[in-house]
């Protein structure tokens, strides 16, 4: 093998690897994140918890938008307190005041990260795509619960607070809505 063949089956190695790597990294990520608890993830479940303990502990809501988002965006409620492993139901509204449509999609984050892996959602708008009217306004629910198990965690115990964050941004319109946009004569033959 020429030095030259050798030098690009070596390049063309790292760049496949690399490929691979880069390809990999977000279901890692999102498998790593949803066994720790890194960041601020969730839990999921279909039902609500088994137990209910005597313990309360306050969860608050936020939200945002992307910085060119034109939708207002904001928790019905602000706060609640919840016992431990009680199902609680909070709404967010969303409000297109534009004379256009927009789709919009959100991400979650809970904080502090710790409860992360603690906090369960049964049911919710996140990773959705939204599409309001223009003038439309429309409340989203999201139901859960905090994991009993939180007590007996070495961090989890001095919990009192959880924040439950939204940020949605805007995403492009579905591919029908998208074409009813469109002002193109239609050409007849």
């Amino acid at each position: 093998m020429t030095p030259q063949n050798k030098t690009l089956s070596q390049t063309l190695a790292v760049v496949v690897v690399m490929g691979g790597l880069a390809w990999a990294s977000v279901p890692f990520y999102d498998w790593f994140c949803r066994v720790t608890g890194f960041g601020g993830v969730t839990n999921t479940a279909e039902l609500g918890s088994d137990t209910i303990l005597a313990e309360t502990i306050n969860i608050r809501f936020d939200a945002s938008v992307e910085r060119d988002m034109e939708w207002a965006f904001e928790p019905v409620t602000r706060t609640m307190e919840l016992k431990i492993g009680e199902t609680g139901l909070a709404f967010y509204e969303a409000y297109n005041p534009t004379d256009r449509p927009i789709a919009g999609s959100a991400s979650y984050n809970v904080t502090p990260y710790q409860a992360g892996s603690f906090f369960t959602k049964i049911d919710c708008f996140c990773f959705e795509e939204q599409l309001l009217m223009p003038g439309e306004r429309v409340q989203m629910p999201v139901t859960f619960y905090v994991d009993p198990e939180i007590v007996d965690d070495s961090e989890g115990k001095y919990i009192h607070t959880i924040t439950l964050s939204y940020t949605f941004y805007e995403i492009d319109l579905p591919v029908v809505q998208a074409a009813l946009q469109v002002d193109t004569p239609i050409q007849r033959n």
